[in-house]
């Protein structure tokens, strides 16, 4: 199981963008967690098949209707999330 963490920047607080990331990595069975961070950006962790894990990636770039997504950084982690896909 590999395991990435993604901080989205952009217009991606106040739009759903957490609970639209969840649905995604719930229908790719993602474990993990979307939070909002104090810089207005938002953490993905994400644990999972490495395919999810690029599927997952390539929806964070575009995210919901309503969000306007600046840029995405990928990072290794480490972390062993509870089992399921969590907003925090």
């Amino acid at each position: 199981m590999a395991c990435a963490r993604f901080i989205v920047s952009g217009r991606v607080q106040g739009v759903f963008f957490r609970a639209s990331a969840r649905e995604q990595a719930v229908r790719l069975n993602l474990s993990g967690y979307a939070r909002n961070r104090d810089d207005g950006s938002v953490e993905v962790l994400a644990c999972g098949d490495e395919a999810a894990l690029l599927a997952l990636e390539a929806w964070l770039q575009r995210g919901p209707p309503s969000a306007r997504v600046a840029g995405v950084r990928r990072e290794s982690a480490t972390d062993t999330p509870a089992p399921g896909f969590r907003t925090l």
